[in-house]
């Protein structure tokens, strides 16, 4: 027989896969453009990145002692990570480094591998995101409903809180039975013989930041609050546990020590490690970019900065590292604008440890524990929380799920149960709106006369069917691109299912169009979603509340008087 057709088939297959390989890798690297945008304002995002700085500090010794290698793996994690993920991620505002959420996960597995059975789950965890981003796994985010996020939020939070208690209290706990009851074990060995010291100074720490934060918000105060309390508590003795010694910079590079059948023990955690590091981060750049008007992720991208920078931070001692919303946030609120700022972070917690290293090591673990106890209280938005719990019953009892699963579980489980109950809930509202009911003409269709608007710069959309979270992006994400249009009509009238994700989606999608100077008018909205609109601010992001109409033919000459008054200067259209 002659096999050379086949051999052939075979090399040609090769040959085309390489190709496509070196262009998915080139698609993944870093850019001339991203070099570009460091440029554009260098002082202004090595300013932002020294604030940051500030911010994470205080966070990075306090997650790296709440994960149990230590406030040195902490700093660590912060320096490498932060630069690696920095210049290798998808975002130009992403701040990355040790997390809470992270913690959670890493306790268990350290009670059960040690550290170097982390530092393992690190490395595997990176090449599965790395792996993840070849896929093209990043889309999959905008599948995640909005309680799910808001219940995982929540129960991270109560979580970190709970971490706290031992250290706020002064007491050495290893709870085994999971961080509730190592909270109980505190509490009761803390009443056995009361030390009022250490829960004074993390209540101080706690106090001040989430004071300054109601009194001036984006303050970063966490550092300075710190300062202050291991000055005076070195100054009059009071016996309080301490940090202790922290290297002196960056340990040097080694691979843990582990055995082969330990590796694939492992598997599974670093599974869980990789789709929390995958979920935070992509979850951390959907804020970002909210945050800041045409600022677009690459989630591919960030989900392979995210794999490298868990690859090389294991070979220095360093813990599993994702993207930390919180640093994030003060990012961009310090006016960041490229990957520059995020790089300057790490330059300067690396110059502290260099330089301040003794210093570090003078901190009170207490002072520390009060840092996080004030980052859980301000991880959770209260409003939006409530929110969610009025808007339907889908989306309160996804959100109450996934939180509790969160506390009681884990947080992969969590994530799963809650959008199994977002999607029986979503499935279950979508079968009661199935009708199948005798077709007539419908006179009131507008489509002639939409094509006509164009000219006008007025365009009006038709939303049909469910606007929910499997396809709110899909509706939307076009027309958030919209240029060199005056006024946006939603016709709402076919709208048939509408949840918290959907109307979050759509106020999102009003506040670009509106900040961008395009008016959006609504119309022919169903009484029953009037509430879950109200209650998720979609209303709130319209130019006036008389920008809602019941029928379209009133929006449409709405739209003409206000482009006609836009079109000639007139000043008044801004409040028509």
């Amino acid at each position: 027989m002659d096999v050379r057709p086949a051999t052939a088939i075979v090399v040609d297959r090769t040959a085309g896969a390489l190709p496509a390989l070196a262009s998915r890798t080139r698609a993944l690297l870093p850019r001339r453009a991203d070099l570009a945008t460091m440029r554009r304002r260098p002082r202004r995002d090595v300013l932002a990145g020294l604030t940051v700085a500030v911010v994470a500090l205080p966070l990075a010794l306090g997650f790296g002692i709440s994960s149990g290698l230590g406030a040195g793996a902490g700093i660590t994690t912060a320096i490498v990570a932060g630069l690696l993920a920095a210049l290798f991620g998808g975002s130009n505002l992403q701040v990355s480094g040790p997390t809470g959420a992270m913690t959670v996960v890493l306790v268990p597995i350290i009670a059960r591998f040690g550290g170097d059975g982390v530092l393992v789950v690190g490395l595997l965890a990176g090449a599965l995101l790395v792996g993840l981003a070849y896929a093209g796994a990043g889309r999959w985010m905008r599948y995640i409903p909005l309680p799910v996020v808001e219940g995982f939020t929540v129960g991270i939070a109560v979580i970190i809180g709970l971490q706290q208690v031992p250290a706020m209290l002064g007491i050495d706990a290893h709870g085994e039975g999971g961080v509730v009851v190592a909270t109980l074990d505190a509490g009761l060995a803390w009443a056995a013989a009361p030390d009022p010291w250490p829960p004074l100074v993390a209540g101080g720490v706690a106090g001040a930041m989430v004071l300054a934060a109601r009194l001036r918000p984006g303050l970063p105060v966490s550092l300075p609050a710190v300062i202050v309390v291991t000055v005076v508590v070195g100054m009059t003795g009071i016996p309080v546990a301490t940090i202790g010694a922290i290297p002196a910079g960056l340990p040097a590079p080694s691979l843990p020590q582990v055995d082969l059948g330990v590796v694939t023990m492992l598997l599974l955690p670093a599974t869980a490690v990789a789709a929390l590091a995958a979920l935070e981060s992509l979850m951390s750049a959907t804020v970002a970019d909210g945050m800041r008007v045409g600022e677009r992720h690459d989630s591919d991208r960030e989900l392979f900065g995210q794999g490298i920078a868990n690859l090389v931070v294991p070979v220095f001692g360093g813990i599993p590292a994702t993207a930390a919303i919180a640093r994030t946030a003060v990012n961009v609120r310090s006016g960041a604008s490229s990957r520059l700022a995020a790089m300057t972070q790490s330059a300067a917690l690396l110059v502290v440890v260099l330089v301040a290293a003794p210093m570090v090591g003078a901190i009170p673990l207490a002072a520390l524990a009060g840092v996080l106890m004030a980052t859980a209280i301000q991880m959770v938005e209260a409003s939006s929380v409530a929110a969610l719990l009025r808007s339907t019953r889908g989306d309160a009892a996804a959100l109450v799920i996934t939180a509790g699963a969160t506390i009681l579980m884990d947080l992969v489980t969590a994530v799963i149960l809650g959008l199994v109950v977002a999607g029986a809930f979503a499935l279950q509202q979508m079968a009661r709106t199935a009708r199948l009911d005798e077709t007539e003409l419908d006179h009131s269709d507008h489509t002639a006369e939409e094509e006509a608007l164009f000219d006008e710069h007025i365009v009006a959309y038709r939303l049909d069917g469910p606007l929910f979270f499997g396809v709110a992006h899909t509706f939307l994400i076009d027309l958030a691109e919209l240029t060199e249009v005056r006024v946006v009509i939603l016709r709402m009238s076919r709208v048939a299912t509408l949840d918290a994700t959907g109307a979050s989606v759509l106020a999102d999608t009003i506040k670009r169009l509106e900040g961008r100077g395009t008016t959006v008018l609504l119309s022919g909205i169903k009484p029953e979603q009037v509430a879950v609109l109200a209650k998720l601010g979609v209303f709130g992001e319209l130019r006036t509340d008389r920008h809602v109409f019941a029928h379209t033919p009133d929006a449409i000459a709405h739209a003409r008087l206000h482009a006609l008054r836009h079109g000639h200067g007139d000043a008044t259209a801004a409040t028509a």
